[in-house]
């Protein structure tokens, strides 16, 4: 029942990440998308960010939030290719998250919110967390790439 166009809301919950062992992202402050047929995706402030990002190549463009680039991301000897990204100027409603990073929950040992532990969305684009809570059929699996 998530809407189209998407939502941005906070989200109450402590968000958190952990990649090589590490704690590399813990926020109280973190703002969730809510989009037709996705997961929630969870974007954090980079003050609460404490892992190494790279840039690394290339670029996507969202229809709702612009072009976003995308972060290796680095913990101890753990390089998580391409496993974050950034809207450095998203567009509309969503100017709230410049410059907030969201992780591909797939890519981390764990993410969490609040008591959940998040399931990545399935295929290997969308970066949605899926939690127990949720009553979803996430766009990504095969078959649904036309949701």
């Amino acid at each position: 029942s998530y809407p189209r166009p998407p939502a941005l809301e906070p989200v109450p919950q402590r968000v958190t990440v952990r990649l090589g062992g590490e704690v590399i992202a813990d926020s109280r402050r973190a703002l969730r998308v809510l989009e037709t047929h996705h997961a929630p995706t969870y974007y954090l402030p980079p003050e609460d960010v404490t892992a190494i990002l790279i840039p690394a190549s290339g670029q996507s463009f969202c229809e709702w939030k612009g072009t976003a680039r995308y972060f290796d991301v680095v913990s101890g000897s753990t390089t998580a290719r391409c496993g974050a990204w950034s809207y450095d100027e998203p567009t509309g409603q969503f100017t709230p998250i410049a410059g907030y990073l969201a992780f591909y929950p797939g890519l981390m040992e764990e993410c969490r919110v609040g008591d959940y532990c998040v399931l990545p969305q399935p295929g290997g684009f969308y970066g949605g967390w899926g939690t127990p809570n949720l009553d979803w059929g996430p766009k990504g699996a095969s078959g649904t790439e036309y949701l």
